[in-house]
Parts: C-alpha cells; sequence; structure tokens
C-alpha cells in the first residue's frame, strides 16, 4: 500500500494563480534554513509575456490588532527575499514533490525554492513585469509559514549549575546557594524546577513553586531539596506578554522553544523575537538579611522528528496526492501533525 502526499494549495482571489506547498513548517538549524519550495500553477493566457515572482516577508507583531486605531499598527513587516521563478533564472533541480506536481499539473506548473534570512514568515507569489511593482491583493496567492527550531537528536550531557553567596553584616559565615540541573536541554511538557521567561525586553514567570519544608537553615546545617514543575501554556492564558508556539486557542499550542543561536553570533542581532528561559531560586533570608538569588539558564524545545522520505517505486503515477485548501491559520492546530 503507498500513502499518499499531502500538499497545500491555495489559489489567487482571481483564479489565475495556484500555489502547491508540501509543507507548512521549515528547520532552521543555526547554520541555514530549509528553502521555501513549492510549485505554482499560472493561467497562461493571463500569464501572457509577464513573470512571475516569489517573496518571503516576515512580520512582527508586538501589540493586538484589535487595539490598532487611526491608522496606528502594532505590527512590522519586512520583505527579506523575492526572487523571479518564471522564467527560471536558477540552476536547481526541482525536489521530489516538485517533481510529480508538475507531471500532475502541467506545462504551465513552475517549481521554485527561496531561502529566506521574526515570528510569522509570509510566502507571497505574484505576476508582474519586474520584481520592484508592488502586487494586488486580487492577483496574488500570501501563505504563512513558519521557520521552526528542533532539538538536536542527541541532548547535551553537560549538567547545568549555578553557585551563588551571600554575607551577612550581623554574623560570621555565607549562605551558599548551589542549583543544578540534571541536563541543559528539556522538551515542552517535561518537568522541572522554577521557569523564567527571558527577552531582550521582559521577563514573564510560567512556572513557580514555593516551599517552607526543612526551613530555617541552620548555621552550618546543609538543605538539599528536589523540585519538579511543568511549565504550560494552558495555566497562563490569563497572564499577559507570555510567548507562545502558535496562539492561545489551538489546542496544541506551548510556551515558545528556546531560540537556538549559531557559534559567534549576537542575540541582538537576530531577527524577531528571541526567546530564553532560565531557573531562578530565591531564599529569603529575612527583612535584614535580603534575598538570595540564583540564576540558571536551560533551553525548552521540541524533540526532532523522525526524518520523513518519499520512496516511490518506478513507473508509479502521480495520482496519490492529496491536496488541501491552505487556510491562513490552522483551526485549532499550531503544529502539523504529520
Amino acid at each position: 500500500m503507498v500513502s499518499a502526499v499531502k500538499v497545500f494549495k491555495k489559489t489567487a482571489p482571481n483564479g489565475k494563480i495556484t500555489v502547491y506547498l508540501g509543507r507548512r513548517d521549515f528547520i532552521d538549524n543555526t547554520l541555514n534554513t530549509e528553502a521555501v519550495d513549492g510549485v505554482v500553477l499560472v493561467d497562461n493566457d493571463y500569464l501572457r509575456t509577464r513573470k512571475v515572482f516569489a517573496s518571503v516577508s516576515i512580520t512582527y507583531r508586538y501589540g493586538r490588532e484589535e487595539d490598532e486605531v487611526m491608522g496606528l499598527h502594532f505590527s512590522k513587516e519586512m520583505q527579506l527575499t523575492c526572487q523571479q521563478i518564471f522564467p527560471s533564472v536558477g540552476k536547481e533541480g526541482p525536489t521530489e514533490v516538485q517533481d510529480r506536481l508538475i507531471k500532475k499539473l502541467g506545462g504551465n506548473a513552475y517549481p521554485f525554492s527561496i531561502k529566506p534570512l521574526g515570528v510569522i514568515y509570509e510566502l507571497r507569489v505574484y505576476v508582474a513585469d519586474n520584481g520592484e511593482e508592488k502586487p494586488h491583493k486580487r492577483n496574488s496567492v500570501n501563505l504563512a509559514v513558519r521557520k521552526v527550531q528542533y532539538s538536536p537528536v542527541e541532548r547535551n550531557k553537560r549538567q547545568p549549575s549555578t553557585l551563588v553567596s551571600k554575607g551577612f553584616t550581623l554574623s560570621s559565615g555565607k549562605l551558599n546557594l548551589e542549583v543544578t540541573l540534571e541536563r541543559e536541554i528539556y522538551y515542552h511538557g517535561e518537568q522541572h524546577v522554577e521557569v523564567t521567561m527571558t527577552n531582550g525586553h521582559f521577563t514573564r514567570e510560567v512556572a513557580s513553586l514555593e516551599s517552607k519544608e526543612g526551613c530555617p537553615i541552620t548555621p552550618g546545617s546543609n538543605l538539599h531539596k528536589t523540585f519538579t514543575l511543568t511549565p504550560l501554556a494552558s495555566v497562563n492564558r490569563t497572564r499577559g506578554g507570555v510567548a507562545l508556539d502558535g496562539k492561545l486557542k489551538d489546542t496544541d499550542v506551548n510556551l515558545a522553544s528556546s531560540t537556538l543561536l549559531g557559534v559567534g553570533k549576537n542575540p541582538n542581532d537576530a531577527l524577531g523575537i528571541v526567546v530564553s528561559y532560565s531557573v531562578r531560586v530565591r531564599l529569603n533570608c529575612g527583612a535584614i538579611g535580603g534575598e538570595l538569588i540564583a540564576d540558571l539558564p536551560f533551553k525548552l524545545m521540541h524533540p526532532a522528528p523522525a526524518g520523513i522520505t518519499f520512496k516511490g517505486r518506478e513507473g508509479e503515477n502521480e495520482d496519490n496526492i492529496v491536496f488541501e485548501d491552505f487556510a491562513r491559520l490552522r483551526r485549532g492546530m499550531s503544529v502539523d501533525v504529520q
């Protein structure tokens, strides 16, 4: 039995341009990002002597859409790349899915592959005389795609640890606080200690726990304690400013994954929202002693999915392709289920 290949499609309002994508999520492994590839089908009479272009833009939203009044917008759009896809100017051959789509759709189907450099990425395909011409909504196709990062196949064996100390004015000695995690990378839904979500502008606490067991700690004594917490998006629905993978109303939404950066890259140079997580342990030392705080960063990510390859037999027809209409947003889903 041969499994069908699911392909997303979307047609321009004028019905003359249709774009086909084999997937909606494209992986960034910190070294490069997978190309946004697909096939565009254009009515030959509509094309005439004009060209077909594809562009990728990113939309960064920093405020609610319903609060936009009197021309004030809480979002910014930046075009990352624009490429002519017909007549083709590249030398790259079509992928296996593209090749099968071209055979099925006919001579007016053209493959494209765009490598974009953030939050929401939008693929736009349109017909124009040149790449600088502003496309009209009626004769263009816009598809929202995602750039995603997954955890390495083998999680880092390093065990993060931090040690902080605090002295007291009216007594000798120091109070030492050591925080240790069993590993550096955690998957969504796994239990671990108190988590604080941090980026360059603000911090949001997404899970916490308070304990007085074993307190007060007398001089010369030690207290060793293990805490388990599971930070979830479902318990932060009423808390503003929490970064999510997807939309809050989606059934499978989770907290945004940690942002992975390439070796030697500055987080301030990253495009979009940079998300990081850290464990914060706070000891209350009384009204005079104040607090002793230790922060220990870690990564919260999705496990890398198993590679999915299509193995077609020679001479097999192209009829086992399933087309699915490309809605602007997934209905209740943030991630495609393979």
